[in-house]
């Protein structure tokens, strides 16, 4: 299994799952893209037709502001599924303030579960997920 393989598996994806891509264009880590596809066993869909056990939210600074993206990620996810924000790692173009991403997952009702820095050369992946209720 490739390195980027087991980073994707251990980032919680799995086979089976629906995963909802948001904000692709053309600048997205395409080998970090074909990785949860082949994890997933499926494609990444872009308009839903029932929940989504994930979302992959690609997002840049001049996208607008990420409290927004963030809640519209929310619309289609499961109750129990959680979100990917990926964002320009520091340094590179578009990037975002880490600041502003915390602010917008609070906002958005979400935790900042784990960050994955290594999971693309350009992007940095942060989870969110809904509290867990007891």
């Amino acid at each position: 299994m490739s390195p980027i393989m087991e980073l994707v598996g251990r980032s919680g994806f799995t086979a089976g799952m629906v995963v909802q891509e948001l904000g692709w264009d053309d600048d997205v880590d395409d080998d970090l893209r074909l990785a949860i596809e082949n994890t997933i066993d499926g494609e990444l869909i872009e308009d839903a037709v029932e929940a989504v056990d994930t979302v992959l939210l690609w997002w840049r600074e001049d996208d607008g502001d990420v409290t927004d993206g963030v809640v519209d990620a929310l619309t289609d996810l499961d109750e129990k599924g959680f979100v990917w924000v990926l964002t320009p790692k520091v340094g590179r173009p578009e990037h975002v303030d880490p600041a502003d991403l915390s602010e917008a997952a609070t906002t958005a009702g979400l935790s900042r579960t784990s960050t994955a820095a290594n999971l693309s050369a350009d992007w940095t992946a942060v989870k969110l997920e809904r509290p867990r209720r007891r």
